[in-house]
């Protein structure tokens, strides 16, 4: 316990401001990504459900790739593959500079790209769980599309969703470990640094475990909050 007190400790004698950086980079990442993946999953949902075959297709192959290869090798295409496609770019308009992406970025939209494959399928199963009437009733009173969608679609589909987009949240925040392997000092790697530098694995990875312990359990408050708020006025049997 006095070397875990040690790694806590903040100044120089310990490492606590730097895991506390690290944290932070963690929390800023899985925000950045898990927003960037409801923006794609309210698109993609719109897409399944539209009339137009293509807008169909194109959501369906989006979902079926993204969740059938792994995060890690989305992560690589993007950061060292997206750095070479723009290098080549560069070249072509006369660029001979260094190019070099952002590992937060490359990591932000790799996994707001993975999320947003699964919350595309939690957007639609909500919306589809929405009794139609409901609707047909907003349009025989004269509401329009974007009025029906923020009083009667928006609700009730948030409610549906929050359960599955909370367990989405918790699995973006463990899965931003995955950024650490291209440079970024988020939680992980900063703890990767430190046990390197004193020679105590289990002390400074169960310092990482137990942060990453916090806030989980700080997340599962805020959406359980969430969800109470969302169903406030429903029934509960």
């Amino acid at each position: 316990m006095t070397d875990l007190a040690t790694a806590f400790s903040l100044g120089a004698q310990g490492w606590g401001d730097e895991l506390l950086a690290g944290m932070a980079t963690t929390a800023q990442l899985a925000a950045t990504a898990y927003a960037c993946g409801l923006v794609l999953g309210l698109a993609g949902a719109a897409a399944k459900l539209s009339g137009a075959w293509l807008l169909r297709a194109l959501a369906d192959l989006y979902t079926t790739v993204v969740r059938g290869v792994p995060e890690i090798l989305i992560l690589f295409l993007l950061f060292y593959g997206g750095a070479s496609l723009v290098r080549g770019l560069l070249q072509d308009l006369g660029h001979t500079g260094p190019v070099e992406v952002s590992a937060f970025l490359a990591g932000a939209i790799a996994l707001g790209v993975v999320s947003g494959a699964y919350s595309t399928e939690l957007f639609r199963g909500a919306i589809l769980a929405i009794p139609r009437g409901q609707l047909e009733a907003g349009r025989a009173v004269g509401m329009g599309p974007w009025l029906r969608f923020r009083r009667i679609l928006f609700p009730q589909m948030l409610r549906y969703a929050l359960p599955g987009l909370g367990n989405l949240w918790l699995v973006m925040l463990k899965d931003t470990a995955l950024v650490s392997v291209i440079g970024l000092n988020d939680l992980l790697r900063v703890g990767y640094i430190a046990m390197g530098s004193t020679r105590q694995p289990f002390t400074f990875f169960l310092a990482v475990a137990l942060m990453f312990l916090v806030m989980t359990i700080v997340s599962m408050i805020v959406l359980h909050r969430l969800e109470r708020w969302a169903g406030q006025g429903v029934r509960r049997a």
